[in-house]
């Protein structure tokens, strides 16, 4: 009896992959940016966003399974978030949700990554879907300090969103968090070159 080879995880190129991932976030900033030449009322705009949001979070996360057949794991945990909190948003029409939403993201993944650590697992290949191929001295470091990062993620976002207006939190989401997130990943690489595995780097 054949038996048939598992088929290799496909993976959506890099810039595709990229504009699934932040395509929801600038339509959040576009929605809230334009929604008053719609006639939207200010006090309102940040609702329609919210909508628009979900919608193009469910739509992005439909269009990455039917080209690979799989979601990574960080994205779904994402999109379950702002599926639930955008929800509540809507249905309470309570701010407060939407805005908590990076709060709780940010904590959970630095949690989950922290904690892996304390049990002896480096959990970030699985969460954020990694193709690297490191040492498990270079897991270990990288998990540590994407867990911390996240969880300073999440503190500046409770201090943005506690103390600034509702357009500079949504501005600072898109053009803040975003830049902040790429630098601290940048600044990974020297850690990255230090730690490949030889085997990996031969191949």
């Amino acid at each position: 009896m054949q038996i048939e080879a598992v088929p290799p995880h496909r993976h959506l190129p890099p810039l595709l992959k990229l504009a699934l991932e932040l395509g929801p976030l600038v339509i959040f900033f576009l929605g809230n940016a334009y929604a008053e030449r719609f006639g939207v009322l200010p006090e309102q705009k940040l609702f329609v966003a919210t909508g628009v949001f979900i919608a193009a979070t469910v739509v992005a996360l439909a269009i990455h399974f039917a080209l690979v057949r799989r979601l990574p794991i960080m994205p779904l945990v994402s999109g379950v978030v702002v599926v639930v909190f955008g929800g509540l948003t809507l249905a309470l029409q309570d701010k407060t949700f939407i805005m908590m939403k990076p709060t709780i993201v940010n904590t959970l993944f630095g949690l989950v990554l922290l904690g892996g650590l304390a049990f002896g697992k480096s959990l970030l290949s699985v969460v954020l879907d990694s193709m690297f191929a490191l040492t498990e001295e270079g897991w270990r470091k990288l998990t540590f300090r994407w867990g911390l990062f996240f969880l300073v993620l999440a503190v500046i976002n409770e201090v943005v969103w506690r103390t600034q207006t509702e357009d500079f939190w949504v501005s600072f989401k898109v053009f803040g968090i975003m830049p902040l997130t790429v630098a601290f990943a940048l600044a990974q690489t020297p850690l990255l070159l230090r730690h490949e595995r030889k085997d990996a780097g031969a191949a």
